[in-house]
């Protein structure tokens, strides 16, 4: 039979020293906390070997009395908390008392310290957990750590340490969270004789932003300012043209702490969605700052999750702010003209700029002719009354209506505006405007006008559909059959009305009224797919979002159509029906503007 016995202090930190020290980048964060917790101003990181050999965290703080430096590296030891009560008021970024203890018991670690009021200051000694006596030492007022050869005393932590390069990028992905959250700190990383980053104290977190990510990310940034009773939420997001393939550049921060919390994670996608194409993840810089009590920080030992009082008012908050800024902000994309630089060949430049490159060729063959496949682009083209488009066809139904067409309603009056524009490869239309040369790509703009249609109809419950006089018998695999059939009523909601028919055969009787130049078989088979590959149980929102992407996908005029002048008149016409005109529903862009500074500097007239 086991016997039940009492583990040591040594193994007891050794549990703990697992919580809170997974990889050097641990003791990074954990010493660069304390360092922020004792009110410095400036922190110096030192690396050797990724953190493996040597880990020295300096900094200005207030310092640790040399009476208390024994008690600073004991389990469970703190000056942040002194009851329960505190841990619902936590206003340091530290609070549990574990973590020099941790770090003392799996390496060996010298402690520095001198108070301001001090005239020399101490130096305690630990290794594997063992303290040494404490000794005077002179240093600078505030504290320094030196963590050397972390985890030798447990080998099979310490080979699951990865390569240097490795592990010194957690390292700095660590300092770059906190010196994010704490702009107004100066932080400096050396690896080796290398300094990695040197970030003096800002008073905007963009410049900051710019000195770890480079110009072009900070100069995306769109600020977030919203203040609602006691949460305030500040910082920056990136415009839709700069994105990422992952999430690791959401940095989200609670009162200062860097923080992952999925809720307000998916807020984020939400107030992005329709911006970015699927896959790509938003960029964020966001400051989250409310009462300690609205929180409880003490979820996990690494900090990094945390509980939030009332999750969905501060997840309406994050969506609110992003989807009111992004619907007064200007998203329209803008082209760079790439220059080559030295080595690069006109191969490699032309395909890291196919848009603009062809652009210009297309500009320069134009200039005082028109196009040779359309005689009515002149350097005073003028386009006529828009028309009113019939849904069969896309041909123009009236030469003289002043109307716009809607796919699946009443055509609506549209404003008095004349464009210069043209239409070229039978893809993009090039608009002169107020700042220089504008490209549309026509499938992506006419899709985005017909989705924002579509759900307007939709959600008012009024979207036309079309009966057949025969219900049509479609074929479907046993999976596509399930799919359709278990969301008959979502649905429903576009036009499509279904019955089984015995086996994988579905009876279709209507469809929507939109897609009456496709065949209903082809119209169910593509939503069966959509709806197979939204996987398990889909949101029937984000379902019923999706299904109208692919709606208006379809209905939309083509990538290859070509289009009258009258219909590229309409087309523009109809701009000003979408809020979000500037991305298509699935986040391409729709347009691309070229300024003429830009079109001066690419003719040599600057």
């Amino acid at each position: 039979m086991p016997t039940i016995r009492q583990l040591s202090t040594s193994v007891i930190n050794k549990i703990a020293a697992g919580e809170v020290v997974e990889r050097p980048a641990s003791v990074v964060k954990e010493l660069l906390e304390n360092a922020l917790d004792a009110g410095a101003t400036r922190v110096d990181v030192t690396v050797e070997k990724g953190g493996a050999e040597l880990i020295r965290v300096t900094d200005n703080g207030c310092g640790i009395a040399a009476d208390q430096l024994s008690l600073a590296v004991s389990s469970h030891a703190t000056s942040k908390i002194v009851d329960a009560d505190d841990l619902f008021r936590i206003e340091t970024l530290g609070f549990r008392g574990e973590a020099l203890a941790s770090i003392a018991e799996i390496s060996r670690l010298v402690l520095r310290s001198r108070c301001a009021d001090c005239e020399s200051g101490a130096e305690l000694e630990v290794v594997g957990g063992r303290a040494e006596p404490i000794r005077p030492a002179g240093c600078p007022h505030g504290t320094s750590v030196e963590v050397r050869q972390l985890f030798y005393n447990t080998p099979v932590r310490h080979k699951f340490l990865r390569t240097s390069q490795t592990e010194m990028g957690h390292i700095t992905e660590a300092v770059s969270r906190l010196a994010l959250g704490n702009p107004k700190v100066h932080f400096a990383l050396t690896h080796g004789n290398r300094l990695v980053h040197d970030l003096p104290p800002v008073e905007n977190l963009r410049d900051r932003v710019a000195v770890l990510f480079g110009e072009p990310i900070a100069d995306c940034l769109i600020p977030i300012d919203s203040d609602h009773e006691e949460i305030r939420l500040h910082g920056f997001v990136a415009n839709p043209t700069q994105s990422r393939g992952n999430n690791r550049m959401q940095y989200l921060f609670l009162n200062g702490r860097y923080i992952r919390d999925r809720s307000l994670q998916h807020a984020l996608g939400e107030a992005y969605r329709g911006l970015l194409l699927t896959g790509r993840y938003p960029i964020c810089f966001l400051h989250l700052e409310l009462p300690p009590s609205l929180v409880d920080v003490n979820v996990h030992p690494t900090k990094l999750e945390v509980r939030f009082q009332d999750g969905g008012r501060i997840y309406s908050q994050l969506l609110g702010s992003l989807r009111t800024t992004f619907l007064t902000t200007d998203l329209v994309a803008r082209g760079a003209i790439a220059h080559p630089a030295a080595g690069d060949s006109q191969d490699e430049v032309a395909q890291s700029t196919p848009a603009s490159s062809e652009l210009f060729d297309w500009a320069k063959r134009q200039l005082g002719q028109p196009d040779g496949g359309n005689a009515q682009a002149t350097d005073e083209l003028r386009l006529h009354p828009f028309q009113q488009f019939d849904s069969d066809d896309r041909g123009p139904t009236s030469s003289a209506g002043e109307t716009v067409f809607r796919a699946d309603g009443p055509a609506v009056p549209a404003p008095h505006t004349s464009y210069r524009a043209l239409q070229i490869h039978n893809r993009y239309l090039v608009v002169e405007n107020e700042e220089g040369l504008e490209v549309i790509d026509q499938h992506a703009l006419h899709e985005r006008i017909l989705y924002e249609l579509l759900r307007e109809k939709v959600l008012s419950g009024v979207l036309e559909s079309q009966r057949l006089l025969v219900p049509e018998p479609v074929d479907l695999s046993s999976q596509e059959a399930a799919a359709v059939l278990e969301n008959r009523e979502l649905l429903g909601r576009l036009g499509l009305e279904l019955e089984p028919f015995g086996g994988e055969t579905v009876l279709v009787s209507a469809y929507p009224a939109m897609l009456a130049n496709f065949s209903p078989s082809e119209v169910l088979r593509s939503l069966a797919e959509q709806l197979e590959h939204e996987g398990k149980q889909p949101e029937p929102r984000d379902l019923l979002d999706d299904l109208m992407h692919m709606i208006a996908c379809k209905a939309a005029i083509k990538f290859g159509d070509r289009l009258t002048p009258e219909e590229v008149e309409s087309l523009l016409a109809q701009r000003h029906l979408a809020q979000d005109h500037h991305h298509c529903p699935h986040g391409r862009p729709t347009a691309l503007v070229f300024t003429r500074d830009q079109l001066d500097r690419q003719f040599k007239r600057v």
